[in-house]
């Protein structure tokens, strides 16, 4: 397919016989070109398709005013959000966004990385993936002191700006829930715990168990991918033990749904039979049957906070090479799906 040739300011220059100089200062514009000659400028560029050409000009200014945001999903409501309140900043201060994704993939993290540094962003955002072995594929961004701020999930003992929440808190408030609800024996499915957010989530359920004196059991823990067909064989394995689970604490609200939906599909109430308690406040956990008790953070805040950090360093307002975590608020929202008592 042949394409049309890209129309520059020397075309728009020929075609008006005036200086390419001119058009320039035209089009960028300067008030030291008269408004009549500005206006014959801009009509005929839009008349003959030119498009300016941003990128080359910031190159040229040694920025690009372009932000890289790397994720490590886009199917989630959290991740959506997260988004949004990364948008509402970058847009208030006139950067672009480029959006990278890593499938939960750290290889293809790694080639994330590299494009947008090749890409020239003036900073980055990232979450990372689920095998992301550690945070080496940032450094050429900290040795041009590009700023790089991380997310939810985040590698804790390194250097760099993190934006999280308290996850072993979070992950203690969830089991403690389930066991005022008369829950004996909780089991616990989560991500990979070489992740900050599983790791913490985990610790602080086998922290509540502890605390009051409820047996930790192996065979009650199920650590995958988070994958439906994963936690579709999680939810079966469970139920098929000698000694079957009276509560769940998962966490990720989608998988919790997809084991709510096994468990009634096998006959089982919950949370009669089986209390469930899921993470992030997805908007699944309003729609299932029974209403879905979870934890909730704002996916928001995050974004907003984690965007701000970075505007702020880019201004000059923060330092880039700091080294601090920034912790937000969450909280227990309970629903139907672990009410023990009152059913």
């Amino acid at each position: 397919m042949k394409h049309e040739k890209e129309i520059t300011i020397y075309d728009i220059a020929e075609k008006l016989k005036i200086s390419a100089a001119t058009v320039s200062r035209a089009l960028s514009g300067k008030l030291t070109v008269h408004a009549d000659t500005r206006k014959l400028i801009s009509d005929a560029a839009k008349e003959m398709g030119y498009r300016s050409n941003n990128f080359a000009s910031n190159l040229r200014k040694s920025t690009t005013h372009t932000i890289g945001v790397l994720l490590h999903e886009l199917n989630s409501t959290f991740m959506i959000t997260v988004l949004s309140g990364i948008e509402k900043i970058i847009a208030e201060n006139d950067y672009d966004i480029f959006i990278v994704h890593s499938a939960e993939s750290g290889v293809r993290e790694v080639k994330n990385a590299q494009n947008l540094f090749h890409k020239r962003v003036d900073g980055v955002i990232a979450s990372l993936a689920f095998d992301t072995p550690d945070i080496s594929h940032f450094d050429a961004f900290k040795k041009k002191q590009i700023p790089v701020v991380f997310f939810d999930r985040v590698e804790e003992k390194s250097e760099g700006i993190k934006v999280i929440i308290d996850n072993y808190k979070a992950g203690y408030q969830a089991t403690e829930h389930l066991i005022k609800e008369g829950c004996k024996r909780i089991a616990h499915i989560t991500g990979y715990l070489s992740r900050n957010v599983y790791d913490q989530r985990y610790k602080g359920y086998v922290a509540a168990l502890k605390k009051y004196k409820l047996p930790f059991a192996k065979s009650l823990v199920v650590v995958n991918d988070l994958k439906k067909e994963s936690c579709q064989h999680a939810a079966r394995q469970l139920m098929e033990l000698q000694s079957p689970p009276d509560g769940l604490f998962v966490t990720n609200d989608f998988s919790a749904a997809i084991c709510i939906q096994v468990f009634t599909a096998a006959g089982l109430l919950v949370p009669d039979d089986i209390a469930v308690v899921g993470f992030n406040n997805d908007t699944i956990s309003t729609i299932i049957e029974p209403n879905l008790t979870t934890i909730n953070y704002s996916g928001f805040a995050v974004g907003e906070k984690a965007a701000q950090l970075l505007i702020d360093m880019l201004n000059g307002n923060a330092d880039v090479s700091a080294n601090k975590t920034i912790t937000l608020d969450s909280a227990l929202i309970v629903r139907g799906s672990s009410l023990k008592k009152k059913a």
